[in-house]
């Protein structure tokens, strides 16, 4: 319909993407009208939300022309990187660069800019209770993202700073969730000690995000934090051994033994975990569950999200 203002939305196949993509579509009151923007406009999850009624336009985020031609006519974008699919914050960095200068070179009105800490704002290079890496960051996948949000403020661009969490979905995905042992009982790691963690539905984040576009102007140029719920890690391994229907006993490793796991990308999350444990009341403080739930209504605790997603995780190995 003419007289909807179209959200264009970056990574529209993603989990956050999607996750806004859906949200829009599923409310047929929204007053909006979704460009889904891809890399592949064939791919089957394009085609689906195609099928869901989004406008589905292939863009490359690696060329600013082609996001200033997928921005035009759009009301709002939801701006969103993928750093695992490159691990390179420079790589980030030009991306958010490129989204934003088209954002401003197009006229978009209101952006969502989904965004993480620049934890050497708190933890410096200097800092050596957790390992410099790369050269220039302390959680590559968090301080790229942090970074960027000066480049919209500079370029002047009507931006909310999403300020997303730990997706639960990790748990499925990333291989996060529960192991056996060698005596086959369940085992959840984290490096977080007695910490609360903030967890969210990495599908709620777009409900999140519709909530920000839907209250208009309120949340341009301020930052909001949403999450689920924040659990310590003892709270997670009991929750998740009431939906399995047996016991998850909770391993609290160091940091430092998380960093030396092994497996790719073991360092940043290592440091990105002892990032959180460490500045706690930071990183809990700016993820207002009374706001995220003011934005979406629907959002799920860890509790509910385990009731639709326990088949999902894999616990072998």
């Amino acid at each position: 319909m003419p007289d909807k203002k179209i959200i264009a939305v970056v990574g529209a196949t993603g989990a956050q993407g999607g996750g806004v993509v859906r949200a829009i579509l599923n409310d047929p009151n929204s007053g909006f009208a979704v460009r889904a923007l891809t890399r592949d406009v064939q791919s089957d999850k394009a085609r689906e939300l195609a099928k869901m009624g989004a406008e589905v336009v292939a863009v490359d985020i690696d060329d600013e022309a082609s996001l200033v031609k997928a921005f035009q006519g759009a009301h709002g974008a939801f701006l969103v990187t993928f750093f695992w699919a490159h691990m390179s914050p420079e790589k980030e960095l030009a991306e958010a660069r490129n989204m934003a200068s088209a954002a401003r070179a197009a006229g978009v009105k209101h952006n969502i800019w989904s965004t993480l800490e620049d934890t050497r704002q708190w933890a410096p290079l200097s800092d050596n209770r957790m390992p410099t890496l790369m050269g220039h960051y302390k959680v590559p996948h968090f301080d790229a993202k942090g970074e960027s949000n000066k480049i919209f403020n500079e370029l002047g661009v009507p931006t909310t700073f999403l300020f997303t969490s730990f997706y639960w979905d990790n748990l499925i995905h990333f291989g996060m969730g529960p192991k056996k042992d060698a005596d086959g009982r369940l085992v959840f790691t984290l490096p977080m000690g007695d910490k609360k963690l903030p967890g969210i539905a990495a599908e709620d984040i777009g409900k999140c995000a519709y909530g920000i576009f839907k209250k208009g102007s309120e949340y341009i140029d301020k930052s909001v934090g949403i999450a689920g719920e924040h659990l310590t890690g003892a709270q997670m391994a009991a929750a998740l051994g009431k939906a399995l229907g047996q016991e998850v006993r909770y391993n609290s490793i160091s940091p430092e033994a998380y960093r030396g796991l092994g497996f790719p990308g073991a360092e940043d999350l290592g440091n990105m975990f002892q990032f959180k444990r460490d500045f706690e009341q930071v990183f809990c403080g700016l993820r207002n569950l009374a706001v995220s739930r003011s934005l979406n209504p629907e959002l799920q605790t860890f509790e509910q999200w385990l009731a639709q997603n326990k088949d999902r995780i894999p616990m072998d190995g």
